[in-house]
C-alpha cells in the first residue's frame, strides 16, 4: 500500500494517478501511517507548510525509516525541495535525502507556470517519446551529486532525477495521463 503525505498540497491528485495505474493508495497523515507504507509519495505544495506540519510529529523521521529500509519514495515539486539535501532561495531545512541543491521558485511565480514537452529524457528508463511535464512555482534542481541519475531535463537543467530508491520531480507528473514517472517511482528498490 503506497502511502500519499496528506498534509497539505496536491495528495489528492496523486491518489487519482496512483489509481488510474492500478496501485494501491492511501492518504497518510502521521508517523505510524507513513511507516505502515510500502512506499510513499511527498506531493507539491508549499515546501514551508509541509516542515511546520511534520514538526514534532515524527513523521521526518519516518519518511527517513521508509526511505531507509529500500522502500521506494517520490517528492514531486514541493516533495522534491523536501527530499533534496541543500535548499536555496532561501535557504531552507529539508530532510537530505537525494544529494542535490535545489533553487525554490527557480521557473518563477505562479503566473510563469507552463505545461513542457520534455524531450531530454533517460531513454533507457522513460523511452524515446516526449513527456508532459506541468511547472507550477516550481523549483530547479542546480546540482546533484555524481551517484544522482538524472532520468530528464528541462532546457539542460535536471527535472527528474533518482537516486536509487528515491525520485523527485520539480514537475507535477500526476496532472498528467502519462504514467511513466510513477513507473520509474514504482521500481525504484535500494540495492542491497
Amino acid at each position: 500500500m503506497i502511502g500519499v503525505l496528506a498534509l497539505q498540497g496536491d495528495f489528492e491528485a496523486h491518489l487519482d494517478a496512483l489509481g488510474r495505474a492500478g496501485v494501491a493508495a492511501r492518504e497518510v497523515r502521521d508517523a505510524e501511517e507513513v511507516l505502515a507504507s510500502t512506499g510513499l509519495v511527498i506531493p507539491g505544495g508549499e515546501s514551508t507548510t509541509f516542515r511546520r506540519l511534520m514538526e514534532g510529529t515524527g513523521i521526518e523521521e519516518a519518511i527517513r525509516a521508509v526511505a531507509g529500509r529500500g522502500d521506494p519514495v517520490l517528492g514531486t515539486c514541493a516533495g522534491a525541495i523536501l527530499l533534496a539535501r541543500d535548499v536555496e532561495g532561501p535557504r531552507a531545512a529539508s530532510l537530505g535525502l537525494l544529494p542535490m541543491t535545489v533553487v525554490r521558485n527557480a521557473y518563477g511565480r505562479q503566473l510563469d507556470s507552463a505545461v513542457v514537452r520534455l524531450t531530454d529524457l533517460a531513454r533507457g528508463v522513460l523511452g524515446g517519446e516526449s513527456l508532459e511535464a506541468v511547472f507550477i512555482r516550481a523549483p530547479r534542481i542546480a546540482s546533484v551529486d555524481p551517484s544522482v541519475e538524472i532520468l530528464a531535463r528541462r532546457d539542460g537543467d535536471p527535472v527528474l532525477v533518482r537516486q536509487g530508491n528515491v525520485t523527485a520531480a520539480t514537475f507535477h507528473p500526476e496532472l498528467t495521463e502519462d504514467r511513466r514517472v510513477v513507473d520509474v517511482f514504482l521500481s525504484g528498490r535500494a540495492s542491497t
